[in-house]
């Protein structure tokens, strides 16, 4: 399983973003997927997560009503909505995988597979 992320960039406070995680070699039905972040000199967060197949979603307080995390199956692909960003919302973004059929996790521990990051940075 391969993940790359995209769709950061820069933007004011307020502003928006889509981050989207394109996996390969990836059965959407046998992984939790889920978005982390991390701030410089602060520890790798969960942002949000998705259950295998979709069939439930679940977030950070800190993002919860601002960030919506969805896929697509036909394309292999997670996204993540960010609204109303927050200049504290800047961090390198990652998407992780666990293969698991019927659970998801919360502890970046848990997750099996990795991108390289996208940055997200807001300005206020």
């Amino acid at each position: 399983l391969r993940l790359a992320e995209s769709g950061g960039g820069s933007v004011q406070a307020g502003g928006s973003l889509r981050l989207s995680c394109a996996a390969s070699g990836y059965t959407y039905s046998s992984y939790c997927m889920a978005w982390f972040r991390q701030a410089p000199g602060k520890e790798r967060d969960l942002v949000a997560g998705i259950y295998p197949g979709g069939r439930s979603t679940y977030y950070a307080d800190s993002v919860k009503g601002r960030a919506t995390i969805s896929q697509d199956n036909a394309k292999n692909t997670v996204y993540l909505q960010m609204n109303g960003l927050k200049p504290e919302d800047t961090a390198m973004y990652y998407c992780a995988a666990r293969f698991d059929y019927a659970q998801c996790a919360i502890r970046e521990e848990l997750f099996n597979y990795w991108g390289q990051g996208t940055q997200v940075t807001v300005s206020s």
